[in-house]
């Protein structure tokens, strides 16, 4: 049976996860992140969880701290005349929030609930084998940090006792060195599968800070569900003008030109790091675009349908468009893509972003065929 304290403990975190749950579109619709903390936990901000507290009742029925007195009078013990507070009353509610710590598959799940997303099963795609040790057995050598005292002293007990030499009376163990027990590792082969995500931004004038905020939210989110899924997971940036160039995280949200708009450029560079580092046959490639569906030209979005046509979607489990809205975007690409590719197409998925309180949704599109 478990104890009593486990299952209060068991009871609280599920508890968390409902609140966590009940405001997760709140979260993301405000822009709000959970923080990594670094050890496999994140922290997410809730509203407090009140404690259960008894209730008065009749105060003129008596009883313990109960009796005759006036406002300002001194409690039995404090000398001094009492004098009533002094100050104006604030108008604000208190702070009632606090952190609480999730793991990765806790927000997952949390995730996948509100989203009704499925599991993700790789097709067609070769597993990759990885050896882990675990230690789940004893032995009678190693080093002293893996000693098992416990299993040692027993030895110890039993040889002596074996030995004639244990007095009860005296019960003092000594230890030999073949009394010595040690954790002793076993090597457990499994086979899992990686995955790469390739985002693609455009930063041309027309997407501002509101469109990049958006695209920054939903990918913390996407990456927080395909993480859950794979164990082994690499993703890779890319920004666009009129020109693409491969860039760490923290650039690729932060950027902002002026120039006009290729997406055949990103195209292109992401075919090229797929060519270079992610052999379709070892890695689930998953190719995310973000724009406000500006081109250049129609000359170009017909390079950019060869391109995911002969190159990017042969070797992509899916391929997701996101157009943010911006009032100056004219929204053609999406329009464009529609045309090319119907709405069930088996690795083409479109979604349109039009405010934070869409990304939700958005992200339910992109990964609710499990793929």
């Amino acid at each position: 049976m478990d104890h009593p304290i486990k299952r209060d403990h068991t009871r609280f975190r599920n508890i968390v996860k409902g609140r966590v749950r009940d405001n997760l579109r709140k979260y993301v619709s405000q822009g709000e992140m959970p923080a990594p903390k670094g050890d496999g936990t994140y922290k997410i901000p809730m509203p407090s969880i009140e404690t259960p507290r008894f209730k008065f009742g009749d105060q003129s029925q008596g009883g313990t701290g109960q009796g005759d007195g006036q406002q300002g009078d001194p409690v039995d013990g404090q000398e001094g005349e009492g004098q009533p507070g002094e100050g104006e009353a604030g108008e604000g509610e208190g702070n009632k929030e606090l952190e609480v710590e999730l793991s990765l598959d806790e927000l997952a799940s949390i995730l996948g609930e509100e989203l009704s997303l499925p599991n993700i099963e790789p097709k067609g795609k070769k597993t990759m084998q990885s050896t882990t040790d675990k230690y789940s057995s004893i032995g009678t050598s190693g080093p002293d940090s893996l000693k098992h005292f416990k299993r040692s002293y027993k030895e110890a007990l039993k040889r002596q006792v074996a030995m004639g030499t244990y007095d009860p009376e005296n019960p003092i163990i000594i230890p030999i060195k073949s009394d010595m027990r040690f954790r002793s590792s076993t090597q457990k082969v499994e086979f899992e599968n990686s995955a790469v995500v390739i985002y693609m931004m455009d930063v041309s004038g027309s997407m501002g800070d509101e469109q990049k905020e958006i695209v920054r939210t939903e990918s913390f989110w996407i990456n927080l569900w395909l993480k859950s899924q794979y164990k082994d997971i690499d993703i890779r940036y890319i920004i666009h003008d009129a020109t693409a160039k491969e860039v760490d995280e923290t650039t690729f949200f932060r950027t902002r030109e002026s120039g006009g708009t290729l997406i055949s450029s990103a195209f292109k560079l992401c075919r090229e790091i797929i060519e270079a580092d992610y052999n379709p046959s070892e890695w689930n490639i998953y190719p995310f675009h973000f724009s406000d569906g500006d081109n250049w030209s129609t000359d170009d979005t017909k390079l950019c349908l060869d391109i995911l046509n002969n190159d990017i979607l042969p070797s992509s489990n899916v391929f997701c468009y996101g157009q943010v809205e911006s009032r100056y975007g004219s929204g053609q690409f999406y329009k464009d893509l529609v045309g090319a590719y119907k709405e069930d197409h088996e690795k083409v998925i479109l979604s349109k972003i039009k405010n934070k309180e869409a990304i939700l949704d958005s992200i339910k599109d992109f990964l609710g065929k499990g793929k």
